[in-house]
């Protein structure tokens, strides 16, 4: 009996000590909660006033006037001949609506980047305008002047002259965004003043349609007017140009974009020294490496920038040709087209680089000196040479039907005279090579990284790359002079 009531004892101990330990742990994780809301509310500071009332005064309103021609006539509300032409034409000029020129005026925002008076601003918030005035937190009112603009990053440079010294703002370093980070977006929105909103970092280097694009999207409201204001990090930093938003209505509905600050800076410390960009430039056409592309050219991995043109200027004196594949610049890897853009065009011109590149089974290293993309533009592609007697008319393989290049076929396909190459005179729309984007009047003029003139080398190519386990065959495909690779699939 004795016995029986120690062994109950030790039972009941045992249960209270579980017990107390379960209570332990939930005093721990009550505890853990509780620090993290401590550390939330810490991390989010309870008011935007403290930070907004410190950035406003260098934030400005920018309002531009345009001289304008004025309406010749009744254009628009009637038809060129109506029986009441001439009846509008007596009512505009009786309310004045005649060929005098107007002024028009638009809206926008910018910020100071110092002292001294230079603002930041969109392009196309001054683009035309013969009148600019930056209008201040304060109130006051001046007069700006263009030192110069950017259309490729949207961005120009304003300069104030003050009789003191001006609140400006600092860049920041836009790489150090995370998305959810917390930002102020601040300007001018429709007109309406000063105003403040507030919103994170949605999403991070987006593009929209320009070559130099590095965009943070962010919920942030922006509306009409907001071009060209800043969008500020907690520090106070500019991080962004807000620039554009994504709207069915043409008002906010939380997608917003702000031109990256390390974009936005490079350009204006070149408009600040030069009043203009100086980007580097390489002297090549290029495509993205597409996986079946990577494939038909026995590549490892579906990365670097495909040369498919090389114009007069650094590259080709250097060495490179089409066909090649850009692996690093510089010494950075490059990842795709979009990545070597910005990469070349961020470095300076004159400097000498080192290029890596894959030709055939290897890789070759050039050292290419930089040129100046500005006066690059325009640069002519060296003319071909006229093509030589061909072996058969006109053949069907690829899912496209092919002929060697005459003049008369290439009156007929609208292919530019002194081209060479194979033509494309149909396509199958129910093929590899339609869904690929191959039309009638493309002009093949490599397979397999090797010119093609006659239809018995095409075929000579396609064997080949049988013969190598390939599962597609890469061509050269010229449409208008513009030129790109596409990989086609070889049927068994």
């Amino acid at each position: 009996m004795k016995s029986r009531s120690l062994t109950l004892v030790r039972s009941l101990d045992a249960r209270s000590a579980t017990a107390a330990l379960r209570l332990f742990w939930l005093g721990v994780l009550a505890s853990l909660i509780v620090l993290a809301q401590v550390m939330a509310a810490q991390a989010r500071p309870e008011s935007l006033a403290p930070l907004a009332e410190k950035i406003s005064p260098s934030v400005v309103n920018i309002t531009t006037s345009t001289v304008v021609e004025g309406r010749t006539g009744p254009q628009g509300i009637v038809p060129e001949g109506s029986p009441f032409e001439d009846f509008f034409r007596e009512f505009q000029d009786r309310n004045g609506q005649n060929d005098r020129p107007r002024r028009s005026s638009a809206l926008g925002s910018g910020f100071v980047i110092s002292e001294d008076g230079y603002v930041v601003t969109n392009n196309h918030v001054i683009d035309g305008a013969d009148e600019i005035l930056i209008e201040f937190f304060d109130g006051k009112e001046l007069k700006a002047r263009v030192v110069g603009t950017d259309p490729n990053t949207d961005i120009a440079l304003l300069k104030v002259e003050a009789d003191q010294p001006l609140p400006f703002v600092r860049f920041g370093d836009s790489d150090t965004a995370r998305v959810g980070d917390w930002v102020i977006a601040m300007g001018n929105p429709l007109g309406q003043g000063f105003s403040v909103s507030a919103g994170i970092v949605s999403a991070r280097n987006r593009a929209l349609s320009g070559t130099y694009d590095d965009y943070i999207q962010t919920d942030a409201a922006i509306n009409r007017g907001n071009s060209g204001g800043p969008l500020f990090n907690m520090d106070g930093e500019v991080i962004g140009v807000n620039t554009a938003i994504l709207s069915p209505n043409g008002g906010s509905i939380g997608i917003g974009f702000s031109m990256a600050s390390n974009v936005v800076t490079r350009v204006v410390d070149q408009l600040q020294q030069w009043g203009e960009t100086r980007r580097g430039w390489l002297g090549v056409r290029i495509q993205d490496v597409t996986p079946d592309v990577a494939e038909a050219m026995g590549l490892a991995a579906a990365r670097g920038a495909l040369i498919t043109d090389v114009p007069d200027g650094p590259a080709k004196d250097a060495g490179l040709e089409a066909g090649d594949v850009i692996l690093t610049f510089d010494g950075a890897d490059v990842a795709d087209t979009r990545g070597l853009v910005r990469q070349v065009g961020n470095t300076e011109v004159g400097k000498a680089v080192r290029v890596v590149v894959q030709r055939g089974e290897g890789t070759q290293t050039f050292t290419v000196t930089l040129g100046r993309r500005e006066e690059a533009e325009g640069a002519a592609v060296p003319a071909a040479a006229p093509a030589p007697s061909p072996e058969e008319t006109e053949k069907q393989m690829l899912g496209l039907t092919i002929g060697v290049l005459t003049p008369e076929l290439a009156a007929r396909l609208g292919i530019a005279e002194g081209a060479e190459g194979l033509a494309v005179i149909a396509v199958d729309e129910t093929s590899e090579a339609y869904e690929k984007g191959l039309r009638a009047g493309d002009l093949i003029t490599e397979a397999g990284q090797q010119k093609v003139e006659t239809l018995s080398q095409l075929e000579d190519r396609i064997a080949e790359a049988r013969e190598a386990g390939r599962k597609s065959l890469l061509l050269l495909v010229r449409r208008g002079g513009d030129p790109r690779f596409v990989a086609l699939g070889l049927d068994g």
